[in-house]
């Protein structure tokens, strides 16, 4: 779902991120605000004024973003579930939790918690709002204010329409869960509504495109297509956790894998090993010790004319928590540090002493057989 991410700063012990995506929706909501809304309710003033106004409404709203997120997050952390951050992008944000609710009833707060943060925040903003026409305060000022709280109002308005993954799909799901005690089987129905809503907007903005709102047609579209493939992933991914909830990595790891030895040449790796045996990772030990492991990329940036005077000692990474596992992991866990840092392929270890090697596409084809057989959600 999202691309490269910039962290800004941590607040509440949450990392507040932004996609690069979000960069484009910043610079037009900046240029729609200083071009058209603000020169349409505020008459006469400057052209340097609007663009300020549009700056200060755009970091407005990106603090009302994040404040929505902060309280899904400080909900989230009241019942034990672990978030990793927020991310904002061109859509809007999003709070990264790592599991499912534990029940219906923490379902239902988490979600609640967003748009009615909103809500009290635009309450607020109108009221302040109030103060500032009483006072006198500059139209610039009590302008920006007054957008500011009525987008709150729209941001929890639109996030209330029982379309999964939005609040309000979260919502409905967790009346779902609570009907029927089934939280695969509320994910399923939830996600199909949230995906009838996806093609609604998408209807909507090929009509408006065609009727000659082309900026607002091409928008409406790519939200329906975001909102599609959003509840699409938001099921699959708890199918995944319900499949593997549980298991463990002994079951499916490699207990003898293929090693080197710090010594070896990298040529001789090349020659002898990656084209022999097809992997781009290989653990390497010193005698019946762990050193590290060594990959591809590595090998990559050595010059060819090299490979005969370097050996893999000399590019091979160290032991880490990016490279390494404990054999009694959980494969959720696996897979969440194969996701974050992207290597397929990780090495057991008990220690310094390498007792097997988990790949990807082991865990992936696991899954498989495990779906065929033991069918969830129904």
């Amino acid at each position: 779902m999202f691309g490269r991410s910039i962290k800004l700063f941590s607040l509440f012990g949450f990392d507040v991120k932004i996609d690069i995506s979000w960069l484009i929706l910043a610079f037009l909501i900046t240029w729609s605000l200083a071009d058209g809304l603000f020169p349409y309710y505020f008459k006469d003033l400057s052209a340097a004024t609007y663009w300020w106004m549009g700056v200060f409404g755009a970091l407005g709203l990106f603090f009302s973003i994040v404040f929505h997120e902060i309280s899904h997050s400080l909900v989230a952390r009241r019942f034990g579930l672990p978030i990793k951050g927020i991310t904002l992008f061109v859509f809007g944000g999003v709070a990264h939790m790592e599991q499912e609710p534990p029940s219906a009833k923490a379902e239902f707060l988490m979600a609640i918690a967003g748009p009615g943060s909103s809500i009290l925040l635009g309450l607020f903003l109108f009221a302040v709002r109030t103060v500032a026409r009483l006072g006198a305060w500059p139209l610039p000022v009590s302008g920006v204010i007054g957008y500011l709280a009525f987008i709150n109002l729209i941001l929890a308005g639109f996030n209330l329409i029982p379309a999964f993954p939005l609040d309000g799909g979260r919502v409905l799901r967790s009346a779902l869960w609570k009907w029927k005690g089934n939280i695969g089987w509320a994910t399923r129905v939830s996600s199909r509504i949230g995906t009838v809503f996806g093609f609604v907007l998408i209807a909507m903005g090929v009509i408006q495109f065609f009727s000659g709102n082309l900026i607002g047609g091409i928008w409406w579209f790519m939200i329906g297509m975001f909102l599609q493939n959003a509840a699409r992933m938001s099921y699959q991914q708890l199918m995944t956790r319900q499949a593997l909830e549980g298991e463990s990595i002994s079951n499916l790891m490699i207990r003898d894998p293929v090693t080197v030895t710090p010594a070896l040449s990298i040529k001789e790796l090349v020659e002898e090993y990656i084209y022999k045996y097809h992997y781009k990772m290989f653990p390497v030990v010193d005698g019946e010790r762990l050193v590290g492991c060594v990959n591809t990329r590595q090998i990559g940036k050595v010059p060819r004319d090299q490979w005969m005077q370097k050996n893999v000692g000399d590019v091979a990474t160290v032991c880490s928590n990016d490279n390494t596992i404990d054999p009694k992991t959980e494969i959720i866990k696996v897979l969440s540090l194969m996701n974050r840092t992207g290597n397929s392929r990780l090495m057991v270890v008990e220690g310094d002493k390498l007792v097997g090697l988990i790949a990807l596409k082991d865990i992936m084809n696991f899954l498989s057989i495990k779906l065929d057989l033991e069918p969830s959600g129904e």
